[in-house]
């Protein structure tokens, strides 16, 4: 009999038709998901190069907002400065015009008193020209050796001493009498002769020795002597002249304007010159611009310190008598800051006087 075959659907032909299908079903899959991952990517990759530009964008915009920020700070700071400026100018143009309107007062009120004071001095005049006697000529060559432009006895002003019996004047013939500038005194000093005798400063100390000639005492007698390195002695024949000899005291004068300045300065010939003389002075003038550049023995040196022109200075005053007043009348030289001490500490310790005159005296 024959076996009746039997019917399975899950038979190997049916496995591998369902393997089959599945593996397919998982390839699709698998191709499907790769091109959705490469495309993500690709896609991703953009909004990241996005986002990165976008963040860069960002960050430029938040720089310009600090540049404006700080921008704006500025400008506030300066309309601030600015404003204040302002209110400061016209506090200023407030007080200007304030001050004008008073000095324009005060013009008016110093007119008024000028006005006043000239009254008053045009009344003084005339009641002292009502007053005052009538001057008697005086022929006495001594009661004035020689005519000088201003006020005769202004010695009360100056502090000076004209009075003695013998009196020394002793001036300074260097060549820094020229200027009172070191460069312009080197300058002068190859200049012509007679350039030098016209310079001021020296026109000023030749003006000064006339002055103190034309106050002496009548009944005084003088000596008038100029130093550099060396004695130049100005007057003829005898050491002491009278004040009376008018002819004399002329010629010791000429003397003294014919004179050009030279050379250093020493001040051991002068100082030795008061012991020598005989009899000797009871009052001295001694018109210099500084302390001396030589020594008792002569030197080539061409530049000296200031403190040892005090040395040398210190040494010749060794050689004064300490009875007799001697009186500085000094025209400074720049670049030596310690004449003017040295020389007041000299007419202090003498007795004398130290003046410094301006450039107008005498």
């Amino acid at each position: 009999m024959t076996r009746r075959r039997e019917f399975n659907v899950f038979s190997l032909s049916f496995l591998d038709i369902m393997s089959c299908g599945f593996g397919a079903v998982i390839l699709i899959f698998v191709i499907i998901n790769h091109g959705s991952v490469a495309a993500n990517q690709a896609a991703n990759l953009d909004l990241i190069t996005t986002a990165a530009e976008l963040q860069r964008q960002l960050q430029e915009e938040q720089q310009l907002l600090l540049d404006l920020q700080k921008n704006t700070h500025q400008l506030a700071d300066q309309t601030t400065s600015a404003a204040q400026l302002s209110e400061l100018l016209a506090q200023s143009i407030i007080e200007l015009e304030t001050r004008l309107q008073d000095a324009t007062g005060s013009d008016e009120r110093q007119v008024i008193l000028i006005e006043k004071l000239k009254s008053e001095l045009a009344a003084l005049e005339q009641a002292t020209t009502s007053k005052q006697p009538e001057m008697t000529v005086d022929d006495d060559p001594g009661a004035s050796l020689r005519s000088i432009s201003g006020d005769g006895y202004r010695q009360y002003l100056t502090g000076l001493n004209i009075g003695g019996k013998r009196i020394l004047i002793l001036i300074d013939a260097s060549a820094s009498m020229l200027h009172q500038s070191i460069v312009n005194a080197i300058r002068l000093s190859l200049a012509p002769e007679e350039q030098k005798k016209l310079a001021p400063k020296w026109r000023r100390a030749v003006s000064t020795v006339e002055w103190i000639t034309a106050n002496l005492p009548p009944d005084a007698e003088f000596s008038l002597v100029a130093f550099n390195t060396a004695l130049i002695p100005l007057v003829d024949d005898n050491v002491w002249i009278a004040t009376s000899d008018k002819p004399a005291v002329d010629s010791a004068l000429d003397n003294l304007s014919a004179l050009v300045p030279t050379g250093g300065t020493a001040m051991f010939p002068p100082f030795e010159l008061i012991n020598q003389l005989s009899p000797r002075p009871d009052n001295i003038f001694l018109i210099v611009d500084g302390l001396p550049t030589q020594g008792e023995n002569p030197s080539n040196r061409t530049v000296i310190s200031s403190p040892d022109r005090a040395k040398l200075f210190s040494a010749a005053v060794m050689q004064l008598p300490a009875t007799i007043p001697i009186n500085i009348i000094l025209f400074p030289m720049e670049g030596d800051p310690l004449a003017t001490p040295s020389y007041w500490i000299l007419a202090q310790r003498t007795g004398g006087s130290f003046i410094s005159p301006s450039k107008d005296w005498p």
